[in-house]
């Protein structure tokens, strides 16, 4: 029960930041469009109805149903996968973006986005969770292999 209720935590937090900082972006960032921070960073609200780099622009309806399969898949596959570890910290991390991603999907019709880079796509707390839990799994996963 106790290993539970951490992975209900951290997925509680996850989102929950996620949540609050979109929360701030939609407050502060909508009306003004971009705050510069440094020369090459600067927080710019972005709509975004497709998926990363702007794939799949004005295809929300998809990128919902995608989003379960692959929630559903995740949780089926880790049944198979040890506890803790890389594999633990990476499931928890995909699958807190993808809810708070697949959150602003259902409530706004679009993925709210505002960590601006300038070389790169604008982003989001979910996204980078996403993208640090896919390499937390290749690794646990890799690992996995080489101890078969």
């Amino acid at each position: 029960m106790r290993s539970f209720l951490w992975r209900a935590g951290a997925l509680g937090a996850i989102v929950g930041v996620d949540r609050l900082t979109k929360i701030w972006a939609l407050r502060q960032l909508a009306p003004r469009m971009f705050i510069p921070v440094l020369p090459f960073f600067r927080l710019t609200y972005v709509e975004n109805t497709g998926a990363a780099f702007g794939i799949g622009h004005r295809q929300n309806a998809f990128f919902i149903g995608l989003t379960v399969i692959l929630l559903g898949g995740l949780a089926f596959l880790r049944r198979r996968w040890p506890r803790g570890g890389w594999l633990e910290a990476g499931f928890l991390l995909v699958v807190g973006g993808a809810v708070g991603n697949l959150y602003d999907r259902c409530a706004y019709g679009y993925v709210v986005d505002f960590l601006d880079f300038r070389i790169w796509p604008v982003f989001n707390v979910a996204d980078s969770c996403i993208t640090v839990g896919a390499c937390c799994l290749a690794w646990g996963l890799s690992r996995l292999e080489k101890n078969a």
